[in-house]
């Protein structure tokens, strides 16, 4: 089975996710999406199999949500997108993929239903 992870070696959930799939025997990719992030149609397609709005997917938290006015409604689909691009901190983390699928490791469990 072919795993891929978007990491953030820093984040409690990110690393916790990470052990849960080794703890399984599933030696996923691993991409550290701060360093790498992913194209803007990869995280398009991303958000779509999440079944979420680019928006839902963003760390709403982040200085650089507040910086970049992206709380702005009118912002459409691409602009988001292109937002989580430049500035890769605003992905929700961490992000598994498997079987076509993808889900989002809050709370942890989640990414079992994809395994």
């Amino acid at each position: 089975m072919n795993v891929v992870i978007y990491h953030n070696p820093r984040c409690s959930k990110s690393r916790q996710t990470l052990q849960l799939l080794q703890e399984r025997g599933i030696e996923p990719v691993i991409i550290e999406y701060l360093k790498v992030p992913p194209s803007a149609e990869e995280l398009d397609a991303i958000v779509q199999k999440l079944g979420m709005t680019p928006r839902e997917l963003m760390r709403t938290n982040e200085a650089e949500y507040q910086a970049c006015n992206l709380a702005d409604a009118t912002l459409d689909r691409q602009t988001l997108i292109n937002a989580m691009i430049k500035q890769p901190i605003l992905i929700e983390r961490p992000i598994v993929l498997a079987n076509g699928k993808a889900a989002l490791g809050r709370p942890l469990e989640a990414i079992l239903a994809i395994l």
